[in-house]
């Protein structure tokens, strides 16, 4: 079970407190004793097991000092949880990565934690075509039976989490701050959508830590870390989303990348790791191919075929802007015709309004 303790979530706090030792060298530690035993060693039993002499004095002062913040956060509200690497409901997924937290911080359903999952990241300020992209690729993905994981930010994540939602689907958040402290403040009511939703809510932070630019790049390699494979959905060269798919590399998971076009800079970043091997993906099924060997067989969901609202006029929207005018030119219909057709196409998916006219979302 998680912790449900005291004294154990003590013990565990005290050891995550360390300043210096990192989630490494903590699993090193833990590899030859639980934190209760490890806090009553000696000094020449610790270095014997792995610890630097230069973080001898700050494991014999850390303290118990969080405990009360994080007992009043766990004691604030249902669905609450702290979980050890040691505990069953720790993610056999992440927990294969060597730097993977030894505390996570969750709320929500923690059971999804386990289930198959696709990260999903992107750029905070993607292209009506990346937004489109993030919403037909995860609306294909659900419908798949992935859990939906990324983090939460501004842009093609928060999209990403919101298209999940919109479909019935799971998602998890990975936050690089406390779970006290949602950030950005802006995807606050999306959190709460996400727990309401029966998602979950995650982070290696405790609960009250603010966030700080060096927590981002931490978080990203428990996005990955959790997933089977990382989506790249618009990245600059210098993306965040870069690093994501960098320790999905390092952790052995597959990275994808949703091309875009060349003189875009938010394609940049995807165009780097498709020229670096990188799958490129279109569809769902393009991930799902490359997946299919690490799902039980349970897992799998065969994608439903029904049938498509209006198939002549959809035809005649394009995987680029297309102009209501140029769309009822094409078709031969009025243009009442057509603004009816195009409405039954967005209400069932098959496109998307942008600003000068509709966007086809995937090929069916």
């Amino acid at each position: 079970m998680w912790i449900q303790n005291s004294d154990a979530l003590q013990d565990w706090l005290r050891l995550s407190s360390v300043s210096g030792l990192g989630a490494s060298g903590a699993r090193r530690l833990l590899a030859s004793g639980s934190p209760e035993q490890l806090l009553q060693c000696r000094d020449v039993e610790l270095l014997s097991k792995g610890l630097k002499p230069e973080l001898l004095p700050a494991f014999r002062e850390c303290t118990t000092r969080v405990f009360p913040s994080v007992s009043k956060w766990l004691d604030s509200g249902s669905h609450r949880y702290v979980i050890s690497c040691c505990c069953p409901e720790y993610p056999m997924q992440l927990n294969e990565v060597h730097s993977a937290p030894v505390l996570l911080f969750a709320e929500g359903a923690i059971d999804l934690l386990s289930l198959p999952q696709i990260a999903m990241v992107g750029t905070r300020n993607p292209t009506p075509g990346g937004m489109t992209a993030a919403r037909s690729l995860t609306q294909e993905l659900v419908c798949r039976d992935f859990v939906i994981t990324s983090g939460l930010a501004l842009g093609i994540d928060a999209e990403c989490h919101r298209a999940c939602l919109q479909h019935g689907g799971k998602t998890i958040a990975v936050l690089g701050s406390g779970l006290a402290q949602c950030y950005p403040r802006r995807n606050q009511a999306l959190a709460e959508q996400i727990l309401a939703s029966g998602g979950v809510l995650v982070s290696e932070f405790f609960p009250d830590v603010s966030p700080r630019p060096e927590y981002f790049p931490m978080r990203n390699r428990i996005i990955s870390g959790l997933a089977l494979g990382t989506v790249v959905i618009e990245a600059s060269l210098r993306s965040g989303s870069l690093i994501t798919a960098r320790y999905a590399l390092e952790q052995n998971r597959e990275v994808f990348a949703v091309p875009g076009a060349i003189h875009n800079p938010a394609a940049a970043g995807c165009l780097h790791l498709i020229q670096q091997g990188a799958k490129l993906v279109t569809c769902a099924a393009d991930i799902e191919e490359e997946v299919r060997g690490q799902l039980r067989p349970c897992s799998l969901k065969p994608k439903v075929v029904a049938s498509l609202p209006s198939p002549a006029l959809l035809d005649n929207v394009g995987y680029e802007t297309t102009s209501i005018d140029e769309i009822a030119a094409c078709s031969g219909q009025s243009l009442s015709e057509v603004m009816q057709a195009l409405l039954l196409l967005e209400l069932s998916g098959l496109i998307v309004s942008v600003p000068g006219g509709y966007v086809r979302t995937r090929r069916d």
